[in-house]
């Protein structure tokens, strides 16, 4: 194993009543690494999160955590600490009981916990917070009040599963910084589980994509969001525009009945592929200058920007722009090489994409609003 590596998960796989939940995960997490683990509800990542914790034991397959195995190693017994989405405060503590808590039951010193307990409360910018009731504190005080007692055991590796997820969105955003700070400041490492893709962007040293307990694609943020793997992470990270297309050689793809330069290769001659575009990197242009032209069919207003959607050929793109357009105006779209990322072709293809899909759902609510309407009707 490399010097660096902490934890290595070989071959780890997971059932629930005969229901695969992890399928064979092979990963390894480094010494002091902000890793996240991102996907959807019932990916698995939690489960991931679990096993390395101890709370759960896999069906088959390793934990490694340097160079020894710790399947049979309990919860308790290992270097490491796990902050929830509900904190699991004492209640009936004050601040300084609740972070030396676990201090105390390791039978520490009274003055190494004063000083352990006063460095931590100074880490999450508590000092002064000593002997307030739990029950007082705003959600964000008590979360910073389980940080402090999770890293007060000086543990080498910190599991948090959701933290976040019960803060409002400002205080969520200004905890993100916190949280890497903390993580930067300690020297330990965080694996973070999350299904917030701004959450996993903005912290991360490297991202863990799942999906249907398979790792979809392990790299840093940019990776990640620049050269997705398949249809699920382009989707999942951000909005994309996911089309057919079809590979006529290096550096040349074809997609909407057009070829356009890109800076892929190694595809082959002829291959289908899938096309990944960005709305944020598509240029509108006016009708006739446009390598694709549309209709637009929706305008929202984002604050910083305009999400636009077009219809082009039957297929409805998503544009950010700051220009406004507005519905029914005929536009161009203008795409640069580097702007075209190519995938190749998954069990995802297909799936995404298409913005088309929003207007059908809304149309679903609608009739069923009006289903319910006239039954209540009905009923009256």
């Amino acid at each position: 194993m490399k010097k660096d590596i902490i934890i290595d998960l070989r071959n780890i796989s997971v059932s629930f009543d005969d229901q695969p939940i992890l399928k064979s995960i092979n990963l390894y997490i480094r010494d002091r690494e902000f890793i996240t683990f991102l996907g959807p509800s019932g990916c698995g990542k939690t489960t991931t999160l679990r096993i390395i914790a101890g709370f759960l034991k896999p069906d088959s397959g390793e934990v490694i955590f340097d160079d020894k195995n710790i399947n049979d190693v309990p919860p308790h017994k290992r270097p490491v600490n796990t902050i929830f989405q509900r904190y699991a405060l004492f209640p009936h503590l004050n601040v300084y009981e609740n972070i030396a808590f676990g201090l105390q039951l390791r039978k520490i010193p009274k003055n190494e916990i004063r000083e352990t307990v006063s460095e931590m409360l100074a880490l999450v910018n508590l000092k002064g917070f000593e002997h307030r009731n739990i029950n007082s504190l705003s959600g964000g005080q008590q979360q910073r009040v389980a940080i402090a007692r999770a890293l007060a055991v000086k543990p080498r590796v910190l599991l948090l599963d959701e933290p976040l997820g019960a803060l409002d969105l400002k205080l969520r955003k200004d905890m993100q910084v916190e949280l890497k700070n903390i993580q930067q400041r300690m020297g330990i490492t965080f694996i973070y589980v999350t299904h917030d893709q701004e959450e996993a962007l903005s912290m991360s040293d490297t991202i863990v994509v799942m999906d249907n307990g398979v790792i979809q694609q392990i790299g840093t943020p940019t990776d990640i969001y620049n050269e997705p793997k398949n249809a699920f992470v382009a989707d999942f990270i951000g909005e994309s525009n996911i089309l057919d297309g079809i590979m006529r050689k290096d550096f040349l793809v074809e997609f909407a009945g057009i070829k356009f330069k890109c800076v892929d290769s190694g595809f082959g001659e002829n291959t289908p592929v899938d096309v990944v575009i960005r709305p944020e990197d598509v240029d509108v242009v006016p009708f006739e200058e446009g390598m694709l032209c549309g209709e637009v069919t929706s305008v929202t207003f984002k604050g910083v920007h305009y999400e636009i959607i077009v219809d082009i050929k039957g297929f409805k793109w998503m544009i950010q722009s700051t220009d406004y357009q507005k519905v029914g105006d005929k536009i161009g779209i203008s795409i640069k090489p580097d702007e075209i990322h190519i995938m190749k072709k998954s069990e995802y293809s297909g799936m995404f994409g298409d913005y088309s899909s929003y207007s059908d759902e809304f149309d679903e609510l609608s009739d069923v609003d009006a289903d319910m309407t006239e039954e209540e009707g009905d009923d009256e």
